[in-house]
């Protein structure tokens, strides 16, 4: 068994929702987009969260909306890169269709609070559709991944690179089927890690789908998806590249494992677990946390705290399995 500490930065009504975007960087968490009732996109104000602050007394600031500001949206998808914030398309309006903004991302720097628009070098090259609960991940360096999703109508299970630097998108492998909605991907050693997802049908689980990126080429691992030699089957969950006692593994936590018959107006079973994956060996290795813990959630975000304590995991918000939308910070700290 792994062990860490679960502490609550901080809980707030003001960044109560679900279904938004959480990016770190440096000590600072970053909350954007999502909902706080049903289809229903919240403003564009971005929150700015310390995470030097004791427990429970950390500040929230926010940038107010200005004229280039990404237009209000709900399940989209973020990744930070060279201190810099990348948001890929989403939902926005009554109607909940895909943004499209033929491939270009919105950044937000941190350093001068400002957003800006970063659109493709060439307009006529292709780049991935408009889609919403989709998944990003980067290399580190000047790659952003872009994974899967709903885009007007089905899922998609497409597989996308975007240099950061060329400004260029690159399509790749298609991930193994099925399509889905609200999967979750992770870079670490020069590979694509993805799990979990929602196929219209059914939450997957049960394997880790490996892509790597200089052959172009995926592989599998599978798993007991039983609970016990496996997390179980979910969605709109979350898994993240760490380093624990200098291992490189991945987090999985949380999410949704049954759907709502209500679908996206309500709540279906969530869960509160976490489970680290042992890159090497291919085992995974359920958490156990002492004291307090974050209630169960699925549609909520979370990130990574690289500092000299070591790697830690920040998660935010989402929906409860009361059909509530939580507005609470949590850190998992797995230096103990």
């Amino acid at each position: 068994m792994a062990q860490a500490v679960w502490t609550k930065i901080v809980d707030d009504a003001s960044i109560q929702r679900s279904s938004q975007t959480l990016s770190v960087v440096g000590n600072e968490v970053y909350v954007y987009g999502g909902e706080l009732r049903p289809r229903e996109p919240v403003d564009s104000t971005i929150y700015r969260i310390s995470l030097n602050g004791a427990s429970g007394n950390s500040t929230i600031s926010s940038t107010p909306e200005t004229p280039n500001t990404p237009q209000p949206r709900v399940g989209s998808a973020s990744t930070t890169i060279n201190a810099k914030i990348y948001l890929f398309s989403g939902r926005g309006g009554p109607a909940m269709s895909p943004i499209e903004e033929k491939g270009s991302f919105w950044t937000f720097d941190p350093t001068s609070n400002t957003w800006s628009q970063v659109k493709p070098a060439d307009s006529h090259s292709p780049y991935p559709a408009g889609r919403s609960y989709h998944a990003l991940t980067n290399n580190g360096s000047d790659t952003i991944f872009l994974h899967a999703g709903c885009p007007e109508t089905g899922r998609l299970r497409d597989l996308w690179a975007f240099n950061t630097v060329t400004r260029e998108w690159r399509e790749l492998s298609a991930a193994p089927g099925p399509a889905r909605g609200g999967a979750s991907i992770a870079y670490a050693d020069g590979k694509v890690f993805r799990m979990n997802g929602f196929d219209g049908k059914t939450e997957q689980g049960g394997s880790v789908d490996v892509f790597d990126v200089k052959s172009n080429e995926w592989t599998t691992v599978t798993y007991a998806a039983d609970g016990i030699s496996g997390p179980s089957p979910r969605s709109v969950a979350s898994l993240l590249s760490v380093r624990i006692a200098e291992k490189a593994c991945l987090v999985t936590l949380f999410g949704e494992h049954d759907p709502s018959s209500l679908g996206h107006q309500g709540a279906g079973k969530m869960l509160s677990d976490v489970w680290v994956f042992d890159i090497e060996s291919g085992l995974w290795r359920e958490v156990i946390v002492d004291g307090e813990a974050p209630p169960a959630r699925g549609w909520f975000d979370a990130d990574v705290v690289v500092d000299n304590s070591g790697s830690r995991i920040v998660v935010h918000g989402g929906l409860a399995e009361s059909n509530e939308r939580l507005g609470d910070i949590w850190s998992l700290d797995f230096s103990v």
